[in-house]
């Protein structure tokens, strides 16, 4: 019966996603240069699917941030739902570099695709050289980024080793860099499942790191190694 409910709420979140793909791609046509109405969409999005998932999020960290200012959100990757928690519990215009595969998913991938968030083509160096230049860019003109360090979600619950990729973004464009830690959303929809157990979902904000944007490939490696010891200081998987 439990494992029924979850995937109940797995398929509920899952139509939610589609109307609410649907009406990002219109306040997209609505607000082409600034992306604040297809950011709010999600938002809402995001806030509806953590509810119909029957999860609580939590946050602490808040006050350590100034969020008038532009930052490079580096994050763990547990669980499809690390997505939603960001978006619905970061008070900021925070931009998503995603998958370019993810595209491909009716609707859902349509909607990312026409909309303000950064696609990368990890295939391709030349792709993803281009994906970090647009990223810079959206900082630049008043928006922050989210990326998730590992590259892709864990198999088995356990911080995996961090890619250089984010933090090349964060020297390039010198923004300072913010170790979000996800707590909880390995244990309530880990990879290859579809059912959503109930439960509390945490994210943990440290305080940025300034970052010295004329420190090259040796200041990517220095801070990558400040966040993962952060993260991983946070960072559970229950």
């Amino acid at each position: 019966m439990k494992r029924f409910l979850g995937v109940i709420r797995t398929i509920a979140a899952s139509i939610f996603s589609v109307i609410m793909a649907v009406t990002a791609m219109i306040c997209t046509l609505l607000d082409v240069k600034r992306g604040h109405l297809f950011h709010l969409n999600n938002r809402l999005w995001a806030r509806g699917v953590l509810l119909l998932a029957g999860l609580k999020l939590t946050i602490r960290g808040l006050e350590k941030l100034d969020f008038a200012s532009n930052y490079v959100y580096v994050s763990n990757h547990a669980s499809l739902l690390d997505i939603p928690a960001v978006i619905a519990g970061v008070p900021d215009q925070v931009r998503l570099v995603y998958k370019r595969e993810l595209q491909k998913i009716p609707v859902f991938g349509w909607g990312l695709k026409v909309g303000s968030y950064i696609p990368i083509d990890r295939e391709s160096r030349l792709d993803a050289r281009k994906s970090i230049e647009e990223a810079a860019g959206k900082i630049r003109n008043g928006a922050s980024v989210l990326l998730f360090a590992e590259g892709t979600r864990t198999r088995d619950g356990n911080l995996q080793p961090f890619k250089r990729g984010a933090f090349n973004l964060a020297v390039r464009s010198g923004v300072p860099v913010v170790p979000l830690t996800i707590n909880g959303t390995f244990a309530v929809l880990p990879k290859d499942s579809f059912s959503v157990n109930p439960g509390t979902v945490e994210l943990v904000l440290d305080a940025p790191i300034p970052v010295n944007a004329d420190g090259g490939k040796q200041e990517e490696l220095r801070v990558m190694e400040l966040v993962h010891r952060t993260i991983e200081l946070h960072y559970r998987k229950q």
